[in-house]
């Protein structure tokens, strides 16, 4: 889909504020309400807006920390990578889970409340899933940089 400066203009706002009203929205990028409105079911339409969502602050529901955790698998066929997938999506706890290049296979992030529910999930579920044959873990210190796409472009 062929995007103009009008469409992220769009989604400039709606990533700022995904609550904003049609007039917020059309008056931020200069356009009335249905041009937006009708740009906006395009774009969802086409999947470049996937959906809409609530940014939650993980610590005020309990979950202190963030862990980073890096696994290689015993085996890299299609059967074991689908299964190890599936096996991360049932786990509530984890947050993102990517399939990387490099020394390890996964770079998975999940929330824990503390350092003996980081354990209680090691034991009762990751260790659980098979195939898994290294994993190293990291604690997240403090968060540097959340950001949302950039699109502006790349800045100099």
């Amino acid at each position: 889909m062929n995007l103009d400066k009008f469409d992220l203009a769009i989604l400039r706002v709606l990533q700022e504020n995904a609550r904003a009203s049609l007039n917020d929205i059309g008056a931020a990028v200069g356009l009335s309400s249905t041009p937006c409105w009708n740009r906006i079911k395009r774009m969802e339409a086409a999947g470049v807006i996937r959906g809409y969502t609530v940014d939650i602050d993980p610590a005020s529901l309990g979950f202190m920390d963030t862990v980073i955790v890096h696994v290689t698998l015993e085996s890299h066929s299609e059967e074991t990578l689908y299964e190890f997938g599936r096996a991360l999506a049932q786990i509530p706890e984890v947050l993102e889970a990517f399939l990387v290049s490099g020394d390890y296979d996964y770079y998975i992030r999940i929330a824990v409340r503390d350092t003996r529910d980081y354990e209680r999930l090691l034991r009762e579920r990751l260790y659980r899933i098979p195939g898994i044959r290294h994993s190293k873990s990291c604690f997240v210190l403090r968060r540097l940089k959340e950001t949302m796409l950039p699109l502006n472009g790349p800045t100099t």
